[in-house]
């Protein structure tokens, strides 16, 4: 399970790694092992839709249980899974690097959704943050 306080600090620490990576201004999303918000910050100077990205970035991680990375390269590989899954989930996958899964021993606790600079950097950020938490990245 992943507490708000531990949210809050994967968000900051994303938020962090953003600013010492010198990314664009991100937005940061950590859903729980439901795919329910337990907490979004947008940066200053991020777009005001960025909140639909990182959490379709999220959610797509978390109900398959693969990060954005393996979503992009099905999504390359057989496209048309994941349309169907997209239509499954009402639109609301982003299958691109950025959304990662949060592990503890194995086990999703949930996902983290970074955008607002590259879909690598995103996924990088989100690493930092999830790392620092105590908690597995798979990205």
């Amino acid at each position: 399970m992943i507490t708000l306080d531990q949210a809050r600090a994967i968000i900051s620490t994303a938020r962090a790694k953003g600013r010492e990576m010198d990314l664009k201004p991100l937005s940061v999303v950590v859903l729980d092992a439901g795919g329910h918000v337990l907490a979004f910050e947008r940066e200053d100077g991020a777009a005001p839709g960025r909140f639909e990205i990182a959490q379709g970035k999220a959610y797509g991680a978390v109900m398959l249980g693969m990060p954005g990375s393996a979503q992009m390269a099905r999504a390359e590989a057989q496209a048309y899974f994941m349309a169907a899954v997209n239509g499954v989930y009402g639109g609301k996958v982003v299958p691109v690097p950025g959304g990662v899964l949060v592990m503890r021993d194995g086990v999703v606790q949930g996902a983290v959704g970074v955008t607002g600079d590259t879909s690598d950097n995103d996924a990088e950020a989100a690493v930092a943050g999830i790392e620092a938490a105590g908690f597995e990245a798979s990205a």
